[in-house]
This record gives C-alpha cells, structure tokens and sequence, in this order.
C-alpha cells in the first residue's frame, strides 16, 4: 500500500517552491470532511503558494480530489476506532521527512494526534480535545461556535470575513461518464432522494414519505446511497411502484458526486450526501429529525431546511427513544405534501 497516492487524479497539486507545506489530520465522515473545506480555504487564501496534503481514509480520496485546495492524499491505514500505536508512530516516523512545517488535526481523539507528534512536525494544532497536552503545541479551547464548519475554520486564526461555504468540482464530462458507467439516460434531469443516514434510524425519513413524493414528482427519482442503503432502497422503490430507480450500493462516492451535480433537485436525511448536495449547490431540501441544522446545517443558498421543532428534538439519538404513537414524530408528522411544497417555491 503506498504512502503517497501518487495515482490519484488530485487537482492543483504543487511541485517545487512551495512557502508551507500542511499537513491536515481528517475526520472520518463525509459531512465533517466537506465542513473541513473551508480551513484549506482559509490557509490557501493566507499562502497561496502553500502545498496541503491530507491523511485521510482510503474511501475519501475520491472526495477530496473534489477539492481544488488539496495537493496530494497520504492514506490513513487506520479503521476507525483503531489504536495501533506502533501503526501510528511508524507512519509519523516515515513522514518525518517530508517537510511538514504545520498540522492541523480535527478530529478530537487522543490517538489522531500522534502520527504528527511522532512525525516531530513543529506546529502541531488543534482543539483541546481527550487529553492531547502533550501531542499538540497550538491547543484551542473548545469552541463555542455552534457550527463545526465554523470550529475548523477558527484554526486558521482570524479573518475579516465569514466563513466560506464549501464547494466541490464535477465537470459536465464526469457527469456523462457516471451516467454511462451506470446505464443511465443522458439526458435525463432526475430528483434525487438520499434515503440513508449513517448515524442511525432517528435521522431517517420514512420510506413510505420518500415513495409518497416520488409517485407525485413530474420527474425520474434517483435514490442513492451506500450499500447499507440498499434494503431502504428497494422498500422505496417498491412502495413507489418503481418510480424510484434504486442505486443505493451500486454507484461510487465519485459517481454519487456527479449524479448530484446534474440533479434536478436533491431530497436529503441529514447526511454526508446532503453536505455532497450542498457543497454542489443543488437545489436541496434537507430533512432533520434528531439531529439540529444549527451544528451541521447545510452550506448552501439553495438549500431548505425541514424540521418540525417538536419540544422533544434535537434529542441526537440514534434511535427514537418515546414509545409509540410519539415514536418519530419528528420525521413521522414531516409530510410529503409539506416537502413537495418547498420542491416547488
């Protein structure tokens, strides 16, 4: 496995005179990785002649290709959850080497920070996270900013303006080829539906709500989504008496991206495709159950934002915790006819 995907068809990468080169420790998720964009922004706009690489887990790299503030992706061998001390220090004693002046590590773990303690990268920063004193130089207070768009920016230290949205890259040409690759018609301009949501089913909207919008759409309905997402897929699909096309499992993140691009518009849980749907500024509408838009609201103008406000959410719960009839009521009373209306103003 190499350290360096030099294979990888990474965009802006530099060569020689580069002012810094960075190091960016990366989350483990989709949503948090496109929140991450706007640090590489900010530190781009500060040196632009500075050369970013990314340890980051192997399933990323097709995303932050996406990324124009990206040199180069160094593969992060370590699942998530995974210790392995003598991994980390051998992978920090092997980019001891390569010239790191500054890290900048987001996730909180304790274990995320030790491959630049041991690559003895000089700045090393982050937040405070589980008891880091030792393996971060530059510690930031945990921040009382609600969006964690805006606690990695912070890093970057002050600026004048907001912070930037996301944005990532597809080209009408990426866009024939994930459509050719899956058989799908080119001409087609399709409402996608995001039915999945990692985190757990207290993030899902209904299947029966999803079919219900795709058999009253004037549109082909695309779902996509992970292999995890396949068996909600076909229930959608089904229930939809097949005016939903299941590519849940079968696309990858690359495709799923140029799919996006070309939407009509994107019906979304609060998942890492709705941040995809967002940094691509679709027009998008974003569908909160348990989880709060105030800590990971979509980035977009063109984005809407659905959530009944119940007095009993945000409960971030994996799974609804109130018995029935009060299960889910948060996404069980978000009606089709309300979620067809904002597609339509």
């Amino acid at each position: 496995m190499p350290l360096l995907r030099h294979d990888l068809p990474l965009h802006g990468r530099k060569t020689e005179g580069a002012s810094l080169k960075i190091l960016i420790v990366a989350p483990s998720w989709i949503g948090d990785t496109i929140m991450m964009q706007p640090l590489l922004m900010r530190l781009k706009a500060r040196d632009p002649a500075a050369e970013i690489q990314v340890l980051a887990p192997a399933w990323s790299a097709s995303l932050l290709t996406r990324m124009p503030e990206v040199d180069a992706v160094i593969e992060n061998p370590f699942p998530h959850g995974s210790f392995d001390w003598a991994g980390r220090r051998a992978l920090g004693r092997r980019l001891a080497s390569a010239g790191f002046s500054a890290a900048y590590v987001l996730p909180n773990s304790w274990k995320s920070a030790l491959v630049p303690f041991f690559a003895r990268i000089p700045r090393r920063i982050g937040h405070t996270g589980e008891a880091r004193f030792f393996l971060l130089n530059e510690r930031h207070s945990k921040s009382t900013l609600p969006r964690l768009v805006d606690r990695y920016a912070a890093l970057a230290g002050e600026f004048p303006d907001p912070t930037p949205k996301p944005r990532l890259i597809s080209t009408p040409e990426r866009q024939r080829q994930a459509r050719e690759a899956l058989g799908l018609p080119l001409e087609s301009v399709a409402v996608i539906f995001c039915p999945g949501a990692e985190y757990g089913p207290a993030k899902r909207w209904p299947a029966h709500h999803f079919a219900t919008l795709a058999r009253r759409l004037d549109a082909p309905v695309w779902l996509l989504g992970s292999a995890k997402d396949a068996p909600i897929g076909e229930e959608i699909a089904h229930l939809s008496a097949g005016k939903a096309l299941n590519l849940c499992g079968r696309t990858t993140l690359e495709q799923a991206i140029d799919l996006i691009a070309s939407a009509r518009a994107v019906v979304s849980n609060d998942s890492g495709l709705m941040h995809v749907a967002a940094a691509l500024d679709r027009p998008l509408i974003a569908l909160y159950g348990s989880s709060s838009p105030s800590f990971t609201p979509p980035l977009s103008a063109h984005a809407k934002i659905l959530s009944l406000e119940l007095p009993c959410s945000p409960c971030f719960k994996r799974e609804c915790p109130l018995a029935p009839p009060d299960t889910l009521r948060c996404l069980e009373d978000l009606t089709p006819e309300r979620v067809l209306d904002a597609l339509n103003h």
